[in-house]
């Protein structure tokens, strides 16, 4: 009798056991967290998204790497913040990065752009903040050039609009994915950069705007059928509209910088958007 109670008793206890190693094994397979920032599939492409697959986006007038949406902005689009976020395949932890806003918010940066939240995203891979006021886009990992907006101040320290006259207001303009301004040459032709010497002295002071064969990610705004490819002076150099594109040596790489835009005088060098004219063939 005693045998018998205790082969059931064994039976029993093997029974819990394997019900809880069971049970365990499905807590750890549902209790592993997803990244906090990956890559998420929508109707504009591939987008870096945050918490629950929301959609995250740049602001053009960010192009400084600093936060100007504040104040009622915020209501519309708020901060993406995490002080050291899991990141997803696809994305570099050293692309990411943590500011401290003005107004003494933390906010995390893509490349140097904050990242914000769209409040009328109600779902995950919803993008319904892309292009509203012709100044957000859907944060994406490669753009190949970015939109700015802001003040235009020249070599002279003169304030200047984008028709290249001396005014002050905000103008939107093209950047490298980091935020470096791009400019056009007013003597070029469609598709023909008349500026570089065959032996590149002059491209220090004028570098050519080099790219990758293949046209990547471009803002929603602008047609990515005006961009094309080059080969001038043995390097592959990016055209917008037909104008070849370049920087400008004394921005020294600084982000929003547009000294170029009264070198030598106003027209010559002038920064590039979705109304500039197309370049002519002659």
């Amino acid at each position: 009798m005693k045998s018998t109670v205790y082969v059931s008793r064994l039976a029993l206890t093997t029974a819990f056991l394997v019900v809880a190693l069971l049970s365990c094994k499905k807590d750890d397979n549902t209790a592993t967290p997803g990244p906090d920032l990956a890559l998420a599939t929508t109707s504009v492409g591939s987008v870096i998204a945050g918490e629950g697959g929301k959609t995250l986006y740049f602001f053009a007038p960010d192009v400084a790497g600093d936060a100007t949406c504040s104040g009622t902005c915020l209501t519309n689009w708020p901060i993406y913040y995490k002080e050291t976020p899991t990141i997803g395949t696809g994305l570099k932890a050293s692309d990411f990065a943590t500011i401290t806003r003005a107004d003494g918010a933390k906010q995390t940066t893509f490349k140097g752009w904050p990242l914000y939240y769209f409040k009328n995203d109600v779902n995950a891979g919803d993008v319904l903040g892309d292009k509203v006021g012709g100044t957000w886009m859907v944060a994406k990992a490669h753009y190949t050039v970015m939109l700015a907006s802001r003040q235009l101040v020249g070599n002279d320290g003169k304030s200047y609009t984008f028709d290249t006259k001396e005014g002050t207001g905000n103008s939107i303009f093209l950047t490298d994915s980091v935020g470096r301004t791009l400019y056009a040459f007013a003597p070029d032709k469609f598709n023909k950069n008349t500026y570089t010497k065959a032996d590149l002295s002059n491209n220090p002071t004028w570098p050519i705007f080099e790219t990758s064969v293949t046209v990547g990610d471009i803002p929603s705004v602008l047609n990515k059928a005006d961009f094309a490819t080059i080969t001038a002076v043995g390097k592959t150099q990016l055209t917008y509209k037909g104008w070849p594109l370049y920087y400008f040596g004394p921005d020294a790489a600084q982000r929003g910088s547009t000294k170029g835009v009264s070198v030598p005088r106003p027209g010559v060098w002038p920064v590039v958007n979705s109304t500039s004219p197309t370049a002519p063939n002659q």
